[in-house]
């Protein structure tokens, strides 16, 4: 093979991994997987790892403990009085 042939075997390998790539993360389409070897039918969507509201009542329930304690500190934050503490802490 000459040396140009090589390397155009190389760029359009190069250029194929880049394309499969792209479709896993543009479609999820595991093409990578696939021809890696795992036993994946890459045009079955994988399963996306997303938040839903079905999570375990502990987590709801630190979930809705943080909230409260966001809110609380928003109060705090928002008062009239924390921003004149604020300044007269800072003449001491």
């Amino acid at each position: 093979m000459e040396t140009l042939q090589i390397i155009l075997l190389v760029a359009a390998l190069f250029a194929l991994t880049l394309g499969m790539y792209w479709l896993d993360s543009k479609h999820n389409w595991q093409l990578v997987s696939w021809f890696n070897g795992k036993a994946v039918n890459p045009f079955t969507p994988a399963q996306e790892k997303t938040f839903s509201g079905n999570s375990s009542s502990a987590d709801a329930a630190k979930i809705r403990a943080l909230q409260e304690r966001i809110e609380v500190l928003e109060k705090i934050v928002t008062e009239p009085e924390y921003e004149l503490n604020r300044k007269i802490n800072q003449l001491k």
